[in-house]
């Protein structure tokens, strides 16, 4: 499944390592360094235009997000409940 996470950007639910609050940037100077690391090497995708409320950690890449935590996490368990019912699909042939 996939997930928009803001913009135009929308990614596979699988490939989500962690969705993490942006206010994390200023408190944590691991998380900041992990940033600046991680921009050198041209993998951090910012469309948010400094209006980022969160940070969405891929495998390959890193999202600056302008939804929150909370959005962005319902729209992920949305995503795994749907990815868990059963496909009656063939059952009904019209």
């Amino acid at each position: 499944m996939f997930i928009h996470i803001g913009e135009e950007d929308v990614i596979q639910s699988e490939d989500v390592v962690a969705i993490i609050d942006c206010e994390l940037l200023t408190s944590s100077t691991i998380t900041d360094e992990m940033i600046r690391n991680q921009k050198k090497r041209n993998v951090v995708i910012d469309t948010s235009h400094d209006q980022a409320k969160s940070i969405v950690i891929t495998t390959n890449f890193i999202y600056f997000s302008n939804l929150s935590v909370a959005t962005l996490r319902k729209r992920s368990s949305l995503n795994f409940t749907l990815d868990k019912l059963e496909d009656y699909s063939d059952d009904y042939d019209e």
